[in-house]
């Protein structure tokens, strides 16, 4: 099985000195083709910090990225946003909505940056399935930050992206529209073969995934096949007295 994402030995420094902080201190890992991996650890592990660095929004200090097999050292702000825009989606906390465009309209837009023709049928099912069915032709502005999350998270299901990095993608929802999204996910993962990686500190939201992949002070330490989110929550509670007495 393929992995689209590769990460060998990836550290990230911020800062020199005394007071540098190491966010990331050799993490390797891959996450292979049609798989929905939960990224998760007490504040301040590194999960954001992995997320950008994986994703390509932020240069490791030390290490190699591979994306679709293409390593991301060395490649120029212009062929990294090529790179990303053919293959990567995102859901991040901020929803970077264009205000001016409707909801259907900011779903389609990547696509339409890409010079790509979308799926229509397909749009429309990943806007109803978010919640949205109705909203089609409302502006982010007349919609609340949960609706604007869900546009979000149509916008980056519909173009059926190699790669999906989710940040919190559900932390605006309320709990029936995130079960729903969640299950999207899921399905998207094992039905189309995309690679979803999700950071979350919600272990009901962690157990939809595949595999659960647990980081303290930026080194990835445990991981949780088939989870559950009790197996999550005692994990976590695990892992945050670990990191209290260290």
């Amino acid at each position: 099985m393929t992995a689209p994402v590769q990460l060998a030995e990836v550290r990230k420094v911020y800062g020199t000195g005394p007071s540098a902080v190491t966010a990331l201190g050799g993490v390797s890992y891959s996450f292979t083709e049609g798989t929905f991996t939960a990224v998760m650890g007490p504040s301040g592990s590194g999960k954001s910090t992995l997320l950008h660095c994986a994703a390509g929004l932020d240069e490791p200090t030390a290490g190699e990225v591979h994306l679709t097999g293409i390593p991301l050292h060395g490649l120029n702000e212009t062929a990294l946003t090529e790179l990303r825009r053919e293959h990567v989606a995102f859901v991040f906390q901020a929803f970077n909505l264009m205000p001016a465009l409707t909801v259907r309209q900011n779903v389609v837009l990547p696509m339409t940056l890409a010079g790509r023709f979308p799926d229509q049928a397909w749009v429309s099912e990943v806007i109803q399935r978010v919640g949205l069915g109705d909203r089609t032709r409302h502006r982010p502005g007349e919609l609340s930050g949960g609706q604007q999350q869900r546009v979000a998270i149509a916008r980056a299901l519909a173009g059926r992206a190699a790669i999906t990095f989710a940040d919190e993608p559900t932390g605006a929802l309320d709990t029936q529209t995130a079960l729903e999204v969640l299950t999207l996910l899921r399905d998207q993962a094992r039905a189309a073969g995309q690679t979803i990686v999700m950071v979350t500190h919600d272990p009901v939201a962690a157990s939809y995934a595949d595999n659960v992949v647990f980081l303290v002070d930026g080194q990835i330490v445990s991981e949780s096949p088939a989870p559950t989110a009790e197996s999550v929550a005692a994990e976590l509670a695990k892992l945050s007295r670990l990191k209290v007495t260290t």
